[in-house]
This record gives C-alpha cells, structure tokens and sequence, in this order.
C-alpha cells in the first residue's frame, strides 16, 4: 500500500475531508486532477494489494484523517470487473465512525472496453472527476 505522497496533505492531515483510494493506473489520473483543481483537501492512497488486504496499513491511513468524511474507491475498470464488489467490505470494516464509503468508476459492463477512444476518454474524465464530486449512487455508511 501506498500512502499519500504529497507532503502538503500529510502536514495538514486534519484538511483533509475525503480520502479516494484506487489501484493502479488510474492513480496518475487523479493526481493530477487534483493539483488542476487544487483539492487540498484530499487525500489518495494506493491500495496495490487487493489480497490478502493491508488492513493494518489500510486503518493507519484512515485514522491519519480522521476529519475525514468520506472514502471514495476509484477504479477505470467497469463496476462488476474491477476489485470494487471484492474491496468494499475490506474498505468499510477500516472506515471510522460516521464516515461514508461511495464509488467512482465505469459503469457495470459486460465489455472491458468501449471499443471508442472518444468514450473511453469521456469515461475516464467522468470518473477522476466523480472521485472528487459528490457520492452518487449506492453509498455505505458507517
């Protein structure tokens, strides 16, 4: 697991209002958007193993903000084909009181691709830009 790398948000850890956790590649994405957008109030972290899960690691990260709200899992991958239906049970046992779990990512699908380079590039806007929006859809609350 990879915490959050900027210096700036781990200093000002009680800023902090959201954390977005992700897996690969989509990480770059998201740090740039929110150096563009100037979310000084987020914080991501890198969940690289999905198994067995860094519960440890994980729950430090948390409690590292823990004027945290919300927790966001972004992924690129369709909802039914990434690590989201494995990962959010891990995610919610680690959340703090109060603190609510939402997804951002690709709709459910029965292709890993949308087979056009313009709406995968809209897809991709949609979902780095929905890790920092307000939770839609189904939302978990601890």
């Amino acid at each position: 697991m990879l915490p959050e790398q900027d210096e700036a948000i781990v200093k000002n850890a009680a800023k902090v209002k959201r954390i977005v956790a992700c897996s690969g590649k989509v990480y770059y994405d998201l740090v740039k958007k929110r150096a563009e957008a100037k979310h000084d109030d987020v914080a991501i972290i890198r969940v690289e193993q999905l198994y067995p899960f860094p519960h440890k690691a994980f729950a430090a990260e948390v409690k590292k903000y823990s004027n945290a709200t919300e927790i966001v899992w972004c992924q690129d991958e369709p909802q039914n084909q990434g690590a989201w239906f494995f990962i959010q049970h891990n995610i919610h046992e680690n959340m703090l009181d109060g603190q609510k779990l939402g997804y951002s990512g690709r709709a459910a699908s029965a292709s890993p691709a949308v087979g056009y380079s313009h709406l995968h590039q809209e897809q991709q806007k949609a979902l780095v830009d929905g890790a920092f929006g307000k939770l839609k859809g189904f939302v978990l609350t601890k």
